[in-house]
């Protein structure tokens, strides 16, 4: 006689304790069936199968048996065969619409994905799971933290150029403390939101932005000499203004680490735009007219009230002060006709007291967000006047933008060579070849 094993799941043995508490009358049939959530004629149907076939009975009548929608076994195979063969190394979205387009195999991707891992296919690309996120409390007060960032986006639709908005968000309350509309995402926009966040606020204890390089230098990007020689790599323009005014800057190393300023930018994509829709704004100007009447609307919308009211901004720096920060800097060596080049520019530094000579000392070029330039040593500003360069116009004044760091200004331009000297010329007496060919012009041959 040979012994069946059945495994029943919970669900059928708290059905097999209930219909054996019924056999041994320790339980009524209608109790047993608001017990079980089944009705009476259930309850009474089960107990004559488990009389008649024992606990079989209580297991499903389809366990075991194939699904009718299951794959046909051909169907199986082809597809088995093809992810070996023709389509391996295909990932399996790519994969199942293949099968569809160009083998007429209609079958799910979800299907596909269980035959292949039951065959020990596995996926050409592996996933790593989706790191934890824990959300960041807000700060308690404003001012204690910043976030800054520029979104590209077509704000003019077809209207107008592409912009991008720069906006600096408070992280306390969500107001927009400062925003500007620029051609480009440059270092000289957020020298301006920055200036103008300042002014109108105060210094705040820390900005938080994305790793952008004009915030702070690659440390891939290799380093120069004198980096090397001081064991420390020079600053951005923006992270040296930044250190200046005392602001810690924080970086970001991913765009839900400042989810509120990206969710800023998703609420201006859908109300700014359509105010820019409403205004027919086409220019920048006009872009930015329509942004400062609508960020006072906006903030007293969205604005909310920080856990401490007492604000934690501290003192603005003198407006001249502010001006020598929030410049670009570059330092120069004074040559020996006391001239200083930059970029395209060229400085003749006047005679200090006593028809002083800067030659070889190291000062500081700032050119101011205006334009404007100026000659500083040792913290005070030398006077000096615009030269020209040989062989060159003098451009207009002005920061070029999107240069390399750290000289954002760039290299000298070409200058023309000196022209090579002449065969018998007394510097080439020690050129060999030179010298060979000399003679051979004479007429002297060589073995």
């Amino acid at each position: 006689m040979t012994k069946e094993t059945i495994t029943l799941t919970h669900r059928e043995q708290q059905r097999m304790q209930v219909l054996a508490r019924v056999e041994a009358c320790a339980l009524r049939a209608w109790e047993a069936a608001q017990l079980l959530g089944v009705s009476l004629r259930h309850v009474r149907r089960l107990l004559a199968r488990v009389r008649r076939t024992g606990l079989k009975a209580l297991a499903h009548g389809n366990r075991g048996r194939p699904s009718p929608r299951r794959l046909p076994e051909a169907v199986r195979a082809r597809v088995l065969k093809l992810a070996r063969t023709r389509y391996a190394g295909l990932n399996d979205h790519h994969l199942t619409e293949l099968l569809a387009e160009r083998e007429g195999l209609r079958v799910s991707r979800r299907s596909v994905h269980r035959l292949l891992r039951a065959a020990g296919i596995a996926s050409p690309r592996t996933r790593r799971p989706p790191r934890h996120r824990r959300r960041r409390d807000r700060m308690p007060q404003a001012g204690l933290l910043v976030q800054m960032d520029g979104s590209h986006h077509r704000w003019l639709e077809e209207r107008g150029p592409q912009l991008v908005l720069l906006a600096a968000l408070d992280d306390a309350t969500g107001r927009v403390l400062a925003a500007i509309f620029r051609p480009e995402e440059d270092a000289h926009g957020y020298f301006l939101l920055l200036r103008q966040l300042v002014r109108r606020y105060g210094l705040p204890a820390a900005l938080y932005s994305d790793r952008h390089s004009i915030f702070h230098v690659w440390a891939r990007t290799p380093q120069t000499l004198a980096e090397q020689l001081r064991g420390q790599r020079d600053l951005s323009q923006i992270g040296r203004a930044l250190e200046e005014l005392g602001i810690r800057w924080i970086g970001a190393h991913s765009p839900q680490a400042k989810g509120r300023i990206e969710r800023l930018f998703g609420t201006f994509q859908d109300r700014l735009s359509a105010e820019l829709r409403l205004a027919g704004a086409r220019t920048l100007t006009d872009a930015q007219r329509v942004l400062t009447r609508f960020l006072p609307r906006f903030n007293a919308r969205f604005a909310r009230r920080p856990q401490d009211p007492t604000p934690a901004w501290r003192p603005a720096p003198p407006t001249d002060t502010l001006k020598g920060i929030c410049c670009f800097k570059a330092l120069r060596t004074v040559a020996n006709d006391n001239t200083v080049q930059l970029g395209e520019h060229l400085f003749h530094i006047l005679p200090g007291p006593g028809g002083r000579s800067y030659a070889h000392a190291r000062v500081e070029v700032r050119t101011a967000l205006t334009g404007a330039f100026a000659v500083y040593y040792q913290g005070q500003r030398l006077p000096a006047r615009l030269g020209k360069l040989r062989g060159t116009t003098t451009p207009p004044l002005g920061w070029r933008n999107r240069q390399p760091h750290p000289d954002p200004v760039g290299v000298a331009p070409d200058v023309s060579h000196p022209p090579k000297p002449a065969m018998d010329h007394p510097w080439r007496r020690y050129d060999v070849s030179a010298r060979r060919k000399l003679l051979q012009a004479q007429g002297v041959t060589f073995s």
